[in-house]
């Protein structure tokens, strides 16, 4: 990006995601397009708002949220043209949710449908239940973890594709009564 100084401090690697005003920031599909948009290296409101189509207003109250709830830190300000320009970045490359509560992953879902009704290209959403042993459990998980980390191209030419990996147990039935 042609606005970004030379020198940024690194994100933390992970950020685990479980305070309320963390999900309720990743409840709006911008603030999670802006989180997608700085994935990739810092930006001011400016960039942001130019990379994103949005107004540079609705851009800095967005980032303010994220800011306030962690998910976002201002990297370096710098003087330009009598003004001050502020870099914002991540502050970890991945954000995790630590132990996903129904109404912050209901808000985190709902923002995802958003963004899918608004791809321009076909979407694939694909629910399945499988069986499977903990170890098994346990080794899909991180092989799909590894291919979405693999999968990554980097290339700013590239269009964004987002991708929600949920690996859960489902919950067993409660009553001990069967119907007959």
């Amino acid at each position: 990006m042609r606005d970004q100084p030379s020198y940024l401090p690194p994100p933390e690697d992970v950020l685990e995601i479980g305070a309320p005003e963390q999900f309720a920031a990743l409840a709006h599909p911008l603030r999670q397009r802006l989180l997608f948009a700085l994935g990739q290296r810092p930006a001011t409101i400016r960039g942001l708002a130019a990379q994103l189509d949005a107004k540079k207003g609705n851009v800095a109250h967005h980032l303010k949220v994220l800011r306030e709830a962690g998910l976002v830190r201002i990297a370096e300000t710098r003087q330009v043209r009598g003004g001050t320009e502020q870099y914002y970045q991540r502050t970890a490359r991945h954000m995790v949710v630590a132990e996903p509560q129904a109404a912050g992953t209901a808000a985190m879902l709902a923002a995802v449908a958003q963004e899918l009704d608004r791809s321009p290209a076909e979407t694939l959403l694909t629910l399945r239940h499988l069986h499977l042993s903990p170890t098994k459990a346990r080794e899909l998980g991180e092989a799909l973890a590894q291919l979405v980390d693999e999968a990554d191209e980097d290339a700013e030419d590239r269009p964004v594709h987002g991708v929600l990996v949920a690996l859960y147990q489902q919950a067993r039935p409660t009553s001990t009564t069967s119907s007959g």
